[in-house]
């Protein structure tokens, strides 16, 4: 067994502490080592006594569904209403995924050639934050459309085209 990843979490609640751990895991002693999520749960009284003890062991594929579940029941007992999940709909497609050089490129070439933040944003599928944030690590100044970052004196090169000073 390897542990890729594992959480602990401490919860108290009036006398008791609940320990819960969850660690993803691959069974690297199989053919085919298949990924797994173990959950560990224990809890002790105010004088250390075991009041509850158990674990899960699942698959990856069904994970997702199994905590959905638990959820629903947990909140459904306690009368609790279940929070609302913050909604991706309105999430440009590109948000947060990674740059690449060639992207850099054409992010370049677009801002000098004058376009908008809201022009570009909308071909790359990014939101406009995104854009201007990225301006300046490929050398454009966000504060003017069409124009590269001034040079800082300590990168610029004297009039005989020698080195920086």
């Amino acid at each position: 067994m390897s542990i890729i990843e594992q959480r602990r979490t401490e919860i108290r609640a009036q006398e008791t502490t609940y320990h819960v751990v969850v660690a993803t895991r691959t069974d690297v002693d199989r053919a085919e080592p298949t990924p797994k999520v173990m959950i560990t749960l224990e809890a002790g009284g105010p004088d250390g006594e075991p009041v509850v003890e158990g674990s899960l062991d699942l698959d990856v594929a069904v994970a997702a569904t199994v905590a959905d579940l638990v959820a629903d029941e947990l909140l459904s007992a306690t009368g609790a209403a279940r929070p609302t999940r913050r909604r991706s709909a309105g999430r440009p497609a590109q948000q947060g995924r990674p740059w690449n050089d060639e992207l850099d490129a054409e992010l370049e070439a677009r801002w000098i050639a004058g376009e908008s933040v809201a022009e570009i944003a909308t071909s790359f599928e990014r939101t406009p934050g995104g854009i201007r944030a990225r301006l300046p690590r490929v050398g454009c100044d966000p504060e003017n459309p069409g124009c590269y970052l001034p040079v800082p004196p300590s990168r610029r090169t004297d009039l005989d085209g020698g080195e920086p000073s």
